[in-house]
C-alpha cells in the first residue's frame, strides 16, 4: 500500500498517527500539492485531486482522511473505532476534521489567494468556527479524551498541532487549561514526534 501524502497537511497527519499508532507498514509518498496545482499522481488515487489518498493492490483507491483511518484501524483488527463509545469518537473526530476544514481554508486564503482578493473577514468567520469547536471540546469532551486511545484522540490532537504550526499567533490554548494540558502530554506520543509538520 501507499499513502499519497503531504508533511503539512492535517488531514494526512491522522492517518500517519494511525498507522503508527496501529503498528502497520504503508509506503508513504509525500507530493508537493496545492487547490491551484495539483500533482498528477494525486490524481491517480482522488479525483477530486485532495490528499490523503491510500492505493491499494487489493481494491480501488480509497480518499478523505476518515475513511483511510476506518479502513487501517478494520486492516490491523485495533480498536480505534470502539463498538461501546462508537458515536462519541466519530462526532469528535468531526468536530476535530472540522476545526482542521476551517484552519486549513484560512490558511489558503493566505497563501494561495493573491493578496489584492484575501478576504478578512472569511479568515475570521473561519476562526470563529474553530473557536466554538474548541470551546465544545473544553467544556464537553474532555472526559472522552482522558479515556482510552481512539481515532477522535488522534484526529483532536492532529488538528491542534495544526493550530500551533500555521496559526501560533492565535494563541487557541487561552481558556482552554485543560484541552491545552491534554495536548501537552499527548504531543509526547512517538506517533506525534514522528510526524510533526516541517516548512
Amino acid at each position: 500500500m501507499k499513502l499519497i501524502s503531504s508533511p503539512t497537511s492535517p488531514f494526512v497527519r491522522t492517518v500517519r498517527v494511525l498507522i503508527r499508532e496501529t503498528g502497520q507498514d504503508v509506503d508513504e509518498a509525500p507530493v508537493a500539492t496545492s487547490p491551484m496545482a495539483t500533482d498528477p499522481s494525486v490524481l491517480t488515487g482522488n479525483p477530486l485531486g485532495k490528499i490523503p489518498a491510500l492505493i491499494r493492490e487489493e481494491g480501488p483507491a480509497l480518499y478523505d482522511s476518515r475513511v483511510i483511518c476506518r479502513y487501517l484501524d478494520h486492516r490491523a483488527g485495533t480498536d480505534m473505532y470502539p463498538e461501546t463509545r462508537l458515536w462519541e469518537t466519530l462526532t469528535l473526530e468531526a468536530t476535530a476534521q472540522g476545526i482542521m476544514d476551517s484552519a486549513v481554508s484560512c490558511a489558503y486564503e493566505r497563501r494561495v489567494r493573491p493578496e489584492e482578493f484575501q478576504f478578512d473577514g472569511w479568515i475570521e468567520a473561519q476562526w470563529t468556527k474553530v473557536s466554538r469547536a474548541l470551546d465544545a471540546i473544553e467544556e464537553r469532551w474532555m472526559s472522552h479524551l482522558l479515556g482510552p486511545l481512539d481515532a477522535a484522540h488522534i484526529a483532536t490532537g492532529c488538528a491542534l498541532g495544526y493550530l500551533d504550526f500555521r496559526f501560533g499567533d492565535r494563541n487557541w490554548r487561552k481558556g482552554r487549561p485543560n484541552l491545552a494540558a491534554w495536548f501537552e502530554a499527548f504531543n509526547t506520543r512517538p506517533s506525534m514526534k514522528e510526524t510533526e509538520p516541517e516548512g
